[in-house]
């Protein structure tokens, strides 16, 4: 194969159109929805967390919900912070 038949469109990857990098993305500012949603998510992780580190013994059920609220929980705010006010 030739460079110039490499150079067809569909082999070149597209640029994201803004360009920014994550940490400029997780200091930008946050709108005020998503702050709440952040918020919320944390709230459910760390109850996740509480469930899981509890002293007692619990039945599985419990604990494995405990599990996906914890990373649902972190999603959630992870993806909320992420985003960006002006996109």
């Amino acid at each position: 194969m030739k460079l110039k038949e490499l150079a067809h469109p569909l082999f070149q990857i597209p640029k994201p159109p803004d360009n920014k990098d994550i940490l400029s993305r997780i200091t930008a500012p946050t709108p005020s929805f998503f702050q709440k949603l952040r918020n919320v998510g944390l709230i459910i992780a760390a109850m996740g967390g509480f469930i899981l580190s509890a002293p007692v013994s619990l039945p599985a059920i419990v604990i494995t919900i405990a599990g996906y609220m914890t990373v649902i929980g972190g999603a959630i705010s992870a993806v909320s912070q992420a985003t960006v006010q002006g996109e």
